[in-house]
């Protein structure tokens, strides 16, 4: 089965996330799944395709490490198995968030009710701050080198998360 994945960002301050997932819920069907992420964490917009690739893999396979697909979007994107540590790099925090909002089967009108939601839709927060990636997944210059660029390096750790066991 062919899925529909869409990646937006989004600068805004959460007050209050408990409340801020409710209010996806109400704006969610059955076969749409929203997963908001910290998008400092992320290595720009074709790594969180993949991971999202991945995660939709993962579960057809029977192989996924989380129960709900957008913690294991959350997983694949961090390259973590535990989603406790993937939650700690890429959970949203209280205050100003930059978020990169995967969504995954749903119709275009859960574009416009997350900006209505979230504020005016701000893509440039999607793109990869190496210095930062670097530092938070503990990066060498080298597996940057050697993988083609930051991008590369992450999607080449989510691919292999894979392979451990």
């Amino acid at each position: 089965m062919e899925h529909e994945i869409n990646v937006l960002g989004f600068s805004t301050v959460v007050e209050d996330i408990p409340g801020l997932i409710g209010k996806l819920d109400d704006i969610t069907d059955d076969s749409c799944v929203i997963q908001l992420l910290n998008a400092d964490g992320i290595a720009g917009e074709e790594h969180i395709l993949h991971a999202a690739q991945q995660a939709l893999y993962a579960f057809k396979r029977n192989e996924n490490l989380a129960k709900d697909l957008g913690l294991e979007i959350c997983v694949r994107a961090s390259a973590q198995r535990q989603i406790s540590k993937a939650l700690q790099i890429l959970g949203l925090k209280r205050g100003l968030n930059n978020i990169c909002a995967v969504l995954v089967d749903c119709n275009s009108s859960v574009d416009k009710e997350l900006e209505l939601l979230l504020g005016k839709r701000d893509d440039e927060v999607l793109k990869a701050d190496e210095n930062h990636l670097k530092d938070l997944y503990q990066i060498s210059d080298e597996e940057i080198e050697n993988s083609g660029g930051i991008t590369l390096a992450m999607i080449e750790r989510t691919s292999l998360l894979v392979l451990e066991t």
